[in-house]
């Protein structure tokens, strides 16, 4: 074995965390630790966040990471890679591009053959008449009617295979759509490796026997990975309980297959931020200058005159190209007679600055040539990456004083000045293992300067923007975003077992676990307004997780019932869920009306409302129905309600029912009866009325 083979380890997935969007990874890795402490493990996927990758060494106290960062590596396939479904794809499109040339020229011909007519000659003036060729005109028109038949039946022909090459086409492309992104793209492999750098000695390692094994767990963050739960429901007819199975609907797109993994279910949200808020120090007294930040220092002296030589030694020769613009050895025109390109703008993330000159502005007072804070709209100069900090050297190249010469005064109003004050880094700044060195060619404000590579970010941005797709996936039936139902709180959901989940943007189910909950059935009728009872299962919360909104397969008696929409159940909350009429209670409701006056002087009329619900269960088993009926409610002061004894204001609270409602609870024998009567008197001021009259049922 090689040495480069020893220190490339092979990983394997062991455990996911999908939140709302995005997952989080956990790989492992075994090898044994070279001399030199440096390892490349593989295997990582394209979509990978370079910032969130996190290393440490599990078991060996001895051994440490210190340093870990990404590198990405792309390599030509063999000839016999397996590329199937490409190039089913690229095959039916050219054979759907032949039978649609075949059908256009057969409708071509068609219309060259349909414009077959007989022609006579032009006859002068003085010439008499012919007689017409009449066995002519019908031969030409058997002819064409027989060339249209075999024309129109070839036509057919080519419409039926350019449709079936069309549906071939169709489920191919579909198929590579949904395909893994697990596989390489085309010809070229691009492989995500992770290079750490270990310090120490494990635990136990002897120097004469060679060193011992490390066990290495990564963790890193990918986008492109969504999750909603679901539910399944059973439950028996007479029970107290039921067991409902926790299930959840994932579908992530991250350009790895998860196989084997122990998944987790999270309500948060991944990219909320989660550093503290900096309170900066106020003091009264005299100005103190901003601390250094770490990890920076000022740039060597002179570095301006750096690339003097280079630009001493002449132009340089252009090579040969095939447009035969230019020969090799054809005088170019030199570097430092080249004009200085004006810097782009900056994006929204610091980008290195350079020296204020190049800017087309003079250079502040106190200004530095490396790092310079953060100043708005995304001035040229903003932050910059590795050297910088140091005066202005008195030696400057060429380019750079022709770049100092006063500009146009149109293009001096347009320049913003370059922000002075001390350097202010970012973050990718101070990667000083990803950083780069800008060679001489470059003739921006990064020559000679460290910045950091954006390689990653080039390679991995099209992996990205593609794996982020799965977030507008079409939701199932009766499914809610966990962010969306989860409310102010967040929750974990850890699966009992390992689970698969492909790389293929669909939806996958995956069992999570078993949740105990109390069920108990109870019938629900508003015979004001249909004469019927619902059957409902009233679903409480015992435990101490919260359960999501979303769609549950309820299963009664060992038989599907219904597909229906449980909603967000707290700790200790309780639900009711419909399952539909109950066709074995029977309800029916009766109301009588009868209006006298009442007082002193007959002043005050009185309207007696009577409601009389009847209600037969022909169940083979106890029913508790609950019943519901609306009282008047009024905010006149002297309109009366007075309502009859036995009817209840609900416990759930104003908010969850109308003003008015009250409900009266009965339990009902296996087919026993029962009569529920109740009502309300309205006294109102003789000389007003109720609206819409005073003889309402």
């Amino acid at each position: 074995m090689s040495e480069e083979t020893g220190r490339r380890w092979g990983s394997t997935l062991d455990s996911v965390v999908v939140y709302a969007q995005g997952a989080v990874c956990r790989r492992l890795a075994r090898g044994v630790l070279p001399r030199d402490g440096r390892v490349r493990v593989a295997g990582l996927p394209r979509t990978l966040d370079p910032g969130s990758l996190r290393a440490r060494v599990l078991g060996a106290s001895g051994v440490r990471v210190t340093e870990a960062r990404v590198e990405v590596a792309s390599a030509p396939l063999d000839d016999g890679a397996p590329d199937v479904l490409r190039r089913e794809v690229e095959r039916l499109r050219d054979a759907y591009a032949a039978a649609e040339g075949r059908r256009d020229r057969q409708r071509t011909l068609i219309a060259e053959v349909e414009g077959l007519h007989p022609v006579p000659p032009a006859r002068k003036r003085e010439d008499p008449h012919r007689r017409t060729a009449v066995d002519a005109w019908l031969a030409l028109a058997d002819f064409v009617d027989e060339r249209l038949a075999r024309l129109h039946a070839r036509l057919v022909e080519c419409e039926e295979e350019l449709l079936r090459v069309e549906h071939d086409l169709s489920v191919a492309a579909d198929r590579l759509e949904r395909a893994s992104t697990d596989a390489p793209s085309r010809h070229v492999e691009t492989t995500v490796s992770a290079v750490l750098t270990l310090v120490g000695a494990a635990d136990g390692e002897d120097p004469a026997e060679g060193a011992a094994e490390v066990e290495l767990e990564l963790e890193y963050g990918v986008p492109g990975a969504v999750w909603v739960p679901a539910y399944r429901l059973s439950h028996r007819r007479g029970d107290d309980g039921g067991r409902l199975v926790l299930r959840a609907s994932v579908a992530q797109r991250t350009g790895e297959d998860w196989t084997g993994v122990r998944l987790a279910l999270a309500t948060a949200d991944l990219r909320r931020r989660t550093d503290l808020p900096r309170l900066r120090s106020v003091r009264i007294g005299r100005r103190q200058a901003a601390p250094a930040p770490s990890g920076w220092r000022e740039p060597p002296a002179g570095l301006s005159d750096l690339f003097a030589g280079y630009e001493a030694a002449g132009p340089r020769p252009v090579p040969a190209s095939g447009s035969g613009g230019a020969v090799a050895g054809s005088a170019a025109v030199p570097v430092a007679a080249a004009p200085v390109p004006p810097p782009p703008p900056a994006p929204a993330a610091p980008a290195f600055a350079g020296p204020p000159a190049l800017t087309g502005a003079p250079p502040p007072p106190g200004a530095v040539y490396g790092f310079a804070p953060e100043g708005p709209g995304g001035a040229p100069g903003s932050a910059s990456q590795g050297y910088g900090g140091a005066p202005a050297p008195k030696a400057a190249p060429r380019a750079a004083r022709r770049a100092m010469a006063p500009a146009a005064p149109g293009s001096a109003a347009s320049a913003p000045p370059a922000p002075s004050g001390p350097p202010r880094p970012s973050g990718d700044e101070l990667d000083y293992a990803s950083l780069v060195l800008a060679g001489p060619e470059d003739q921006g404000p990064r020559r000679g300067r460290l910045f950091p590579d954006s390689s990653f970010d080039a390679v991995a941005g099209e992996y990205r923007h593609r794996a982020e797709g799965v977030a507008a996936l079409p939701l199932p039936p009766y499914a809610v975003r966990p962010r969306e139902s989860a409310g102010s709180f967040d929750h974990r959901f850890d699966a009992a077992a390992r689970a698969d989940v492909p790389s293929d943007g669909t939806w996958h189910t995956v069992a999570v676990g078993e949740i105990p909950v109390g069920l108990r059935t109870e019938y629900l009728c508003v015979p004001s307004v249909e004469e019927a009872a619902y059957t409902t299962l009233v679903v409480s919360n015992a435990t101490g997780q919260a359960l999501l909104a979303g769609p549950v397969e309820v299963t009664v008696d060992d038989e599907f019932l219904l597909t229906a929409a449980l909603p967000t159940l707290a700790p200790g909350g309780v639900r009711r869920l419909g399952l539909g009429p109950a066709e074995a209670i029977r309800v029916t409701r009766r109301t009588h009306l009868r209006e006298s006056t009442a007082g002193l002087r007959n002043n005050v009329t009185v309207l007696d409302h009577q409601v009389r619900v009847e209600l037969a269960n022909r169940l083979a088993a106890p029913a508790v129905v609950e019943v519901r009926e609306r009282v008047p409610v009024t905010s006149e002061p002297d309109v009366r309600i007075e309502e009859r004894d036995g009817w209840a204001v609900p416990e759930d609270g104003p908010g969850e029912h109308a003003p008015g409602t009250r409900v009266r609870r009965v339990e009902l024998p296996a087919g026993g009866t029962a009569v529920l009567e109740g009502g309300y008197e309205i006294r109102i001021p003789a000389g007003k009325a109720l609206v819409d009259g005073n003889r309402r049922s």
